[in-house]
């Protein structure tokens, strides 16, 4: 018979541990152990974490300063400083809202800082350059520019031409050239402003005790208003006799026409809806369409023409149709027109061509549309 291995003696702890699972203790004494080792590791990471967290006692705070570093700003963190010249981690909060020198500055806007000025300045006019354009860039009305510059543009916008010298104000206003005689009382009233505001604008060097004007200089009118001086070309109604052709200038029909009358609705003038030049407003009361020399220029409306030919105050060649509804239609700057005095023309049919003719810097059509003989704003009606 083979001989049988030795039998091993089981230790003391197998055979308490065959008894405890033999007397179903086993899943008792795991659960057991699983706690105690769970509670075991939540202890040691409470401890590890209070032995890295800063005594506060260890600094002084009342004498800490507060400085800002790159990545501090931005994380909305400040660093305390210690008396013994140790950098503190960041603190977060109220240090940092308390520092004066950090607080957030009233205006931002501070790149280019804005002062006002005194003295009037020159702008020589661009190619390209309008009226609107040059009183936007510094912030001025049009008027302003119109009427600071009498002996250049007479107030008329479509004088400007490149290489002309533009007086240029620092406020909106007028621009008066004191003559012989002249009182500050006078050109107060003419401007509508008071005395004072002539005397006491710092760049007339009036002295307010005892102001004298000095012949051929200039008097910067702050707010002043006045009149335009350029002409305007009348209401011209179908029905009208002007009489003496002498008044006519040129172009303006007799009268006393019947035709076709307008719808009240219109269309546009030009194949181009754009503007090119000169707005509406109180000193143009048209709108330059954008147009190129030789494009057709048709009848807003059904009409009468009462207007074909050469203006010498401005318009160059021009068309003026009466829609005998109250309505009224100017075409200027024509190269030429294709229409005669008393002759009906529908809407869209070609009353001329786009030119440059007149007071004009370039080709485009100057529109206007007057109702009852009073200005109406083109943008307002066409589609």
């Amino acid at each position: 018979m083979p001989e049988s291995s030795p039998t091993e003696t089981p230790s003391p702890l197998a055979r308490l541990w065959a008894d405890m699972v033999a007397a179903g203790w086993r899943e008792p004494i795991l659960r057991t152990v699983s706690h105690l080792l769970l509670i075991g590791l939540v202890l040691l990471a409470l401890s590890l974490s209070r032995l890295r967290q800063p005594v506060l006692s260890d600094f002084n705070l009342s004498a800490a300063t507060v400085e800002p570093t790159a990545s501090s700003a931005l994380a909305g963190t400040a660093t305390v400083s210690r008396e013994d010249g140790e950098v503190a981690p960041p603190v977060f909060g109220p240090l940092v809202a308390e520092a004066e020198h950090l607080s957030r500055a009233v205006n931002p806007h501070t790149l280019i800082p804005t002062r006002g000025r005194t003295e009037v300045v020159t702008y020589t006019v661009q190619p390209g350059d309008t009226l609107f354009g040059i009183a936007q860039r510094f912030n001025l009305k049009p008027e302003t520019v119109l009427w600071s510059n009498y002996f250049t543009l007479k107030d008329d916008p479509h004088l400007l031409r490149p290489n002309q010298v533009l007086n240029i104000l620092p406020v909106d206003g007028t621009y008066h050239f004191v003559t012989e005689g002249n009182t500050i009382e006078q050109i107060a009233a003419f401007y509508r402003v008071t005395p004072d505001t002539i005397i006491s604008w710092p760049g007339n060097g009036l002295d307010p005790a005892q102001p004298v004007l000095t012949p051929n200089t200039y008097l910067v009118i702050p707010g002043g208003t006045r009149e335009l001086q350029a002409w305007v070309l009348p209401s011209l109604p179908r029905t009208a006799r002007s009489g003496a052709r002498a008044n006519s200038n040129f172009g303006q029909c007799p009268g006393g026409y019947t035709g076709i009358l307008g719808s009240g609705t219109f269309v546009w003038p030009t194949q181009s809806r754009t503007l090119s030049g000169n707005d509406y407003s109180n000193i143009h009361r048209g709108i330059d369409i954008r147009a190129g020399l030789g494009d057709p220029i048709v009848a807003v409306d059904n009409g009468v023409v009462m207007y074909a030919g050469w203006n010498d105050w401005g318009y160059g060649n021009l068309v003026v149709i009466d829609h005998g509804n109250g309505w009224e239609s100017v075409y200027a700057h024509l190269s030429q027109w294709s229409v005669q005095c008393g002759q009906s023309v529908k809407q869209g049919e070609v009353v001329g061509a786009a030119g440059s003719t007149g007071h004009s810097s370039g080709p485009h059509l100057h529109f206007e549309l007057r109702f009852n003989a009073t200005f109406v704003n083109p943008w307002t009606v066409l589609p």
